[in-house]
């Protein structure tokens, strides 16, 4: 499963169980070559969004202790398709798991480059525009830096009017303001000219910086301006039943008349459901207004958008087709399927906190 995010240019702690920490989930399994057999030892193994990794060993085998909750466990090496499965209470048995590698298909890859039109110095043309589209354009993306653009390769489109980005590499972030550094597997991203619409999915590993008690002391405080109000936030809030606690509102907008009404019980059986197995199910038949009104949105926000400089909360919509299960970690599935707009869609990676994140 892969992370996956799109913005449109039309639409633009309490809640965390103390169980969150304790280590209860073990991964352990062995990582080979899909043709020969053979065991592919430094394979990268780690959980997407979370700063929990590893490498394998010279036998191709890992193994992982997470704490409660669900995750999209992702193994990688260089040469080889991106493994990426998921795992949790609810999913099959991470015991002794057997992740086969199958080579990348170069001719496929080469046709699709020979298709397109890259962009000499690509960078220097659409790097803006990549930047605000992946890292963003809220405060704290002036102090996040790509430091391999080199490896990033951009081709346009004519005939479609669409831009697409590839990376030889995995990409290296500095996010100097949250205090992380990430490993992003660029998978894909596209940007259509015509609509303003930016699709990108990827695979990202954190890793916090080191600093001395100053800068830990200001990370500490960043992330947690970030943490809060953000869907991580929201889907934790929605799993412990303290939405109305930490400030948020739902409504259901009509997919018809674009009308919303107020959800009184966001909890009703109509909306939400609680299994034994730790998971929780959201359901919505079409698409869901969110308001936060402990946080007023970044002015950059309001003027990007036209909106009065005086807006005291932040809307966010969440689309997704039927239902999305909720672990107790945040974590939701499927990603892929769920399509954040508003305040949310601005809010990129340079405001992203890992899953395993605990403001306390």
């Amino acid at each position: 499963m892969r992370f996956t995010f799109r913005s449109f240019a039309a639409a633009a702690w309490l809640c965390l169980a103390a169980s969150t920490n304790a280590q209860s989930l073990s991964v352990t399994g062995k990582v080979t070559d899909a043709q020969t057999g053979q065991p592919l030892s430094g394979a990268s193994v780690f959980c997407q969004n979370t700063t929990i990794g590893t490498t394998t060993s010279a036998e191709g085998a890992f193994r992982l202790a997470l704490p409660d909750g669900g995750y999209d466990l992702v193994v990688s090496f260089n040469g080889y398709e991106t493994f990426s499965t998921r795992i949790g209470k609810g999913s099959e048995a991470t015991e002794a798991l057997e992740v086969r590698l199958k080579l990348k298909d170069r001719s496929l890859e080469e046709v699709s480059v020979v298709a397109t039109n890259e962009v000499r110095d690509g960078w220097k043309k659409y790097g803006s525009l990549f930047r605000d589209q992946f890292l963003g354009m809220t405060e704290g993306v002036d102090s996040c830096i790509i430091e391999n653009i080199d490896s990033l390769r951009f081709f346009y489109s004519r005939k479609r009017d669409r831009l697409k980005v590839v990376a030889r590499e995995p990409l290296r972030i500095r996010n100097a303001a949250l205090g992380y550094r990430i490993r992003y597997e660029l998978d894909s991203f596209t940007h259509e000219f015509g609509t303003g619409n930016t699709e990108y999915a990827g695979y990202a590993l954190f890793e916090e910086m080191e600093g001395d008690a100053a800068r830990q002391t200001l990370w500490k405080e960043k992330r947690k301006d970030a943490y809060f109000g953000s869907m991580l936030h929201f889907m934790r809030c929605y799993y412990d039943s303290t939405l109305a606690l930490n400030g948020y509102r739902l409504e259901r907008v009509d997919p018809s008349s674009g009308k919303s009404r107020l959800i009184y019980d966001p909890y009703d059986s109509t909306f939400f459901e609680a299994f034994d197995d730790g998971e929780a199910m959201l359901v919505s038949n079409g698409r869901l207004r969110v308001t936060y009104s402990q946080e007023i949105p970044e002015v950059r926000y309001l003027k990007s958008k036209g909106m009065p400089e005086k807006t005291p909360v932040q809307i966010s919509i969440l689309q997704f087709p039927v239902a999305v299960v909720i672990e107790q970690n945040g974590y939701y599935y499927d990603q892929k399927d769920i399509l954040a707009l508003g305040y949310w869609a601005w809010e990129k990676l340079a405001m992203l906190v890992p899953y395993d994140y605990d403001p306390d």
